[in-house]
């Protein structure tokens, strides 16, 4: 599946972030980086099922000071202006359990430039690193001991992108009906489920608003 070559003629009331923005932010990004040390990226929505990342190793994690919460209006991938999906991105407070990739030094401009082509379309997130304390079962390499900084992506509060807390009802009817240029966001709250679960990781909310999705649309998830 590809997140990325949004055809921006076709949304004309949205902004979008320039290709020169874009870059310049991933500098800023990669300003206390050396040059040759791998890079590694938290991933906790839709780069678990679907990274798009050469990588060479993966760990499940836990981050502190941020939670996963369904509180982005997607206008273009899930969803259209005029009826906007939701997806996941990181909100202030709590903990989050995902997923860490390694990308090798040598091809880390590369494959974050991608990255960042995918995730900075409207200017909704707002990259970071993060510190990711190790923690359960993943499913390749052995485990390490040490905390990882890893880049992730968090939600802008003052951008327009941003859903805040919504009413359940709301949060149903939205994810039922809203469909973008990579299918609906109850496919895509679907699939972020079932990847939790295959990796060990637990998200008992998003587990139960999937659940009552799939309940809203008559048929098993």
């Amino acid at each position: 599946m590809t997140y990325f070559h949004v055809p921006a003629a076709e949304f004309p009331g949205l902004a979008f972030v320039s290709d020169e923005d874009r870059c310049q932010s991933l500098e800023r990004m990669l300003a206390s980086w050396n040059g040759c040390d791998p890079v590694w990226v938290f991933a906790y929505g839709s780069l678990i099922w679907n990274p798009d990342l050469d990588y060479d190793a993966k760990h499940c994690g836990i981050v502190h000071g941020f939670h996963r919460s369904l509180c982005l209006w997607s206008r273009v991938y899930r969803g259209t202006p005029d009826k906007p999906g939701l997806v996941l991105a990181l909100d202030r407070g709590g903990s989050c359990q995902g997923v860490a990739f390694r990308v090798p030094g040598g091809i880390v401009r590369r494959e974050l430039a991608k990255l960042w082509k995918r995730e900075l379309v409207t200017g909704a997130y707002e990259p970071r690193w993060l510190k990711v304390r190790p923690c359960g079962p993943c499913a390749r390499s052995s485990i390490p001991h040490e905390d990882l900084n890893a880049i992730g992506f968090v939600i802008r509060r003052e951008g327009s992108g941003y859903a805040g807390k919504l009413e359940e009802q709301t949060l149903l009817d939205t994810l039922r009906h809203a469909r973008g240029l990579n299918g609906s966001s109850a496919e895509y709250l679907f699939a972020t489920v079932e990847s939790l679960s295959a990796h060990g990781l637990e998200d008992h909310r998003l587990e139960q608003i999937a659940d009552r999705l799939s309940d809203t649309l008559g048929s098993p998830r």
